[in-house]
């Protein structure tokens, strides 16, 4: 069917929603922004005069179409090399979607964006459409075809799941940059005492490399192993080892709601590491390093002021 540009305007104005929705859904903005295309081609196929709420049908279509990328992925990271980790994104990106509250907050973090990969597609879906969006039990119960008293349930269970570890600390721009910048100031001092002060006792480094890039296969635990790592990548014989040569450089930046630092190699960012804060301490580092998932946030990021650090 011939799509009117009344109908291409009134799924732009979604656009942002669904590619929110999407990518807490799977966790990757590139495969998010293909299942908003894929309901864009849907809307422009459908039978649009039937279609009395166009929000709630557009947010169905999609659900749908992540739930079944959702069942191929788990099936493509059963063979994944490494650890996997979601696909970064800087602050002020519309697919982060709303941040108004703290469950908004919570359910784009690295954390919890890995503790969705526990859930089945559907606890994953009741999950983040009742948490960041606030849809009514009713409502989400007629997006996945559910009793409302299954998706109660399933919104229970979900929870249940992710619930558990430290609570993050919110931080504003300014906090967040005293932290990034005390965290690289530890990192570079060459004495691991700094650093094992800033972590928990029980902090956990998570690299994704994909494959592609060296980066740990396993979790590292504990304040000591984390601290004892990053000072013997960062002494500079062994970073530009690590980096293959060229001009590198540290930036503070804020990703998925949490203070980050990117590294640069030639102005090209190479790693994004994302600071789990909490009370206690850093309790958390997320290092994401495999190319295939720094796309969107080389697009959106312009470095703006004096890098943090560079070629120490």
């Amino acid at each position: 069917m011939v799509v009117s540009s009344r109908d291409v305007d009134l799924f732009e104005r979604s656009r942002g929603r669904l590619e929110a929705i999407a990518y807490r859904l799977l966790g990757s903005a590139g495969d998010a922004e293909d299942a908003v295309q894929d309901t864009f081609l849907r809307w422009q196929a459908a039978d649009r005069g039937l279609v009395e709420t166009p929000e709630a049908w557009l947010t169905k279509v999609l659900t749908n179409v992540c739930l079944n990328q959702l069942t191929s992925a788990r099936a493509r990271r059963e063979t994944y090399v490494g650890q996997w980790l979601p696909e970064p994104v800087l602050a002020g990106d519309r697919m982060l979607g709303p941040a108004e509250t703290a469950e908004q907050r919570e359910s784009v973090s690295f954390a919890v964006l890995t503790l969705l990969e526990r859930l089945s597609p559907k606890e994953r879906a009741v999950y983040v459409l009742r948490e960041a969006f606030g849809y009514p039990h009713a409502e989400i119960a007629g997006i996945l075809e559910l009793s409302e008293s299954n998706c109660q349930q399933i919104h229970h269970r979900a929870k249940q799941h992710v619930a558990g570890g430290r609570a993050r600390v919110d931080t504003d721009a300014a906090a967040a940059r005293k932290i990034v910048e005390e965290f690289l100031a530890a990192t570079l001092s060459g004495d691991v005492e700094p650093l094992v002060k800033l972590l928990t006792d029980d902090a956990v480094s998570i690299a994704d490399g994909g494959g592609q890039v060296p980066a740990r296969t396993t979790p590292l635990v504990g304040a000591l192993a984390i601290a004892r790592l990053l000072r013997g990548i960062s002494r500079p014989a062994t970073f530009q080892r690590f980096i293959d040569g060229g001009s590198y450089a540290m930036h503070a930046a804020e990703v998925n709601g949490a203070p980050a630092l990117l590294v640069t190699v030639d102005d090209r960012i190479v790693t994004a590491i994302a600071l789990q804060v909490t009370a206690d301490g850093i309790a958390g580092l997320h290092i994401q390093a495999n190319p295939d998932k720094l796309g969107r946030l080389a697009r959106h990021w312009a470095a703006g002021g004096e890098p943090l650090a560079e070629n120490w």
